[in-house]
Formats: C-alpha cells, structure tokens, sequence
C-alpha cells in the first residue's frame, strides 16, 4: 500500500509535523480498513471512484460533518497524488468526486475586554506552575503562534536583545515575532525561576517545561487555556486556536495591514487571512447600526 514509504516522504520530502503526518496515515489506514470490510481489498491505490463515494456516504450517514468528510479527501487527494507523481498509478480516482458543502464557520475569540481579565488573572499556584501557565497565556496572546510552535519553543529562539521569538511553523518555514519589553522581562523571570527550580542544564533545550524538567506536552498546555478562559469567559471553544484567532483579529481591529498578519501568523496563503475580516466586518455593522440615524 505505500504507506511506509507515503509516511517517509511526508516526514522528509513535505516536512509535515508528526500532528500531521499522524492525521494523514489515520485517515488512509480508516479508509484502508473500510476497504478491507466491504470490499475485500487489500491495496489502497486499487480504489474507485464508486468505493471512495460509498466511504464517505457511510461516513455522513455516520453524522460526520462535512468539514472532517472534506479534510479525510483531502488526504486521499494527496495520497494519490504521491502515487502518480512516483509512477504507482495512471490516474486518480477523486476525479469525479464531488466534496460535501461545508458552512462556512467565523473564528471564535475573546473581546478585549475578556482578554485584558485574562492576562490580569491571579493564577492559582503561586510558584513555578502558576507563572508558567501564566507565560503560556501570554506568548499565545502576544505572538498568535501555534500550540505546536509553542512546546517547540526553544531559549535559543528568544532574542532578548532584538526583542523578538523565532518560530519554526508549518513545513519547517521560519518567522521572527517581535515581542514587546513586557513579555521579555516575563521570560526572563520564568527562566530564573525554572533554572532555580529544577537546577536546569541545557541538555533540554526547550524553553516550557512540566514540573519534572520535561518538554512541555500538547494536553497540558490545552488544559491550561481551556480552564483558565473558563474563568473569564462562558464560550464553548476555550484552547490555544483561540487565543491565535483572538491575537488575529485584534490586531485587525488595531489597524493592523492584513498583509503583515498574514507573515506573523505564519500563512501561506492570504485567503486563510481573510477569515478575519468577517469578524472585523460584523463588528463594523454592530456599531453602523448603533450609531447611524437611518440604520
């Protein structure tokens, strides 16, 4: 089936994160095993159109939405791509494909007045934990950076001098993030502070780390957003996409070129950008309405 290989190539060739890489091969061993069942076949790259409909007919009666439906193809469209472009298959089967309609969703953020309660927050432990996960909040909010690019954060990529954090995103592509004076003391004191805290040698290299010393893992710092925007806010979404999507739009809000947001979150494409602008555009009407005669 390729995968192996498929798998390598994602890693070496397309420098996908693991996250990624680990998404795409789910996807394709789901598929995989679909195949298995109903059809009894055991190569992927022998696929149909007509099978690969029939999947994701079972995965919508299956009440999957649309927009995970649109992400599983997507990995099959690339999938079969690989198997093209390095000469296993003639052709691909989505061709005929149709993907499902998605609505399209704004992204969720906090208002600045939320966000000023946030960063205000006396945070439960007083001591290293309270004022690492209170840096957390603060490198989110400050630099709209991803939760990957968070726990790959190195002391390395923070430039005390030039006041700036370099980030290694999406497809190993680096970008400088200007930080202000603010958030650099709150580095160095939470440097201070670790150092103190577990005698720290540079064998780890990695700026936030667990109470044990250790590299700093996804669930926790998921956890710490989640439950510390619980105590400002009432909304459902609550995690470190919300805090990029928050950095996002009030910058947009500020003033900020769409262009020059665009480079700071690290996007390839200026439409992925652009979702922003509907927030900024429903706020716009809000204040219209309120304050024009004839509105």
């Amino acid at each position: 089936m390729h995968l192996s290989e498929y798998s390598q190539y994602l890693i070496s060739e397309k420098r996908y994160s693991s996250y990624t890489v680990k998404s795409y091969l789910s996807d394709l061993e789901q598929f995989s095993f679909y195949l298995r069942v109903q059809y009894q076949m055991e190569d992927l790259s022998k696929a149909t159109s007509i099978q690969i409909r029939s999947w994701i007919s079972q995965l919508m009666i299956g009440k999957m939405n649309s927009r995970s439906v649109n992400r599983k193809l997507s990995t099959l469209r690339n999938y079969y791509k690989y198997l093209i472009r390095h000469g296993y298959l003639g052709s691909t089967p989505l061709e005929t494909i149709v993907a499902p309609k998605t609505k399209k969703r704004l992204p969720q953020y906090l208002d600045e007045s939320k966000m000023n309660e946030l960063l205000d927050l006396e945070f439960y432990d007083d001591g290293f934990e309270g004022v690492r996960d209170n840096l957390i909040i603060k490198i989110l909010y400050a630099t709209g950076i991803r939760l990957s690019e968070l726990i790959n954060l190195k002391d390395s990529d923070v430039d005390f001098s030039e006041q700036n954090i370099k980030v290694l995103g999406k497809i190993n592509k680096e970008r400088i993030i200007p930080i202000g004076k603010g958030l650099i003391s709150n580095i160095e004191d939470y440097i201070k502070l670790r150092d103190e805290s577990f005698d720290f040698t540079k064998q780890n290299p990695y700026l936030l780390v667990t109470i044990k010393g250790d590299k700093i893992y996804p669930k926790s710092v998921y956890r710490t957003v989640r439950s510390n925007m619980g105590r400002v806010t009432t909304q459902s979404k609550r995690s470190p996409h919300v805090m990029r999507h928050t950095f996002a739009t009030h910058l947009l809000n500020g003033g900020a070129d769409i262009n020059a947001i665009k480079e700071l979150l690290g996007h390839a494409n200026l439409s992925a950008t652009q979702v922003y602008t509907h927030n900024t555009i429903g706020k716009l009407k809000k204040i219209y309405k309120q304050a024009h005669p004839r509105a």
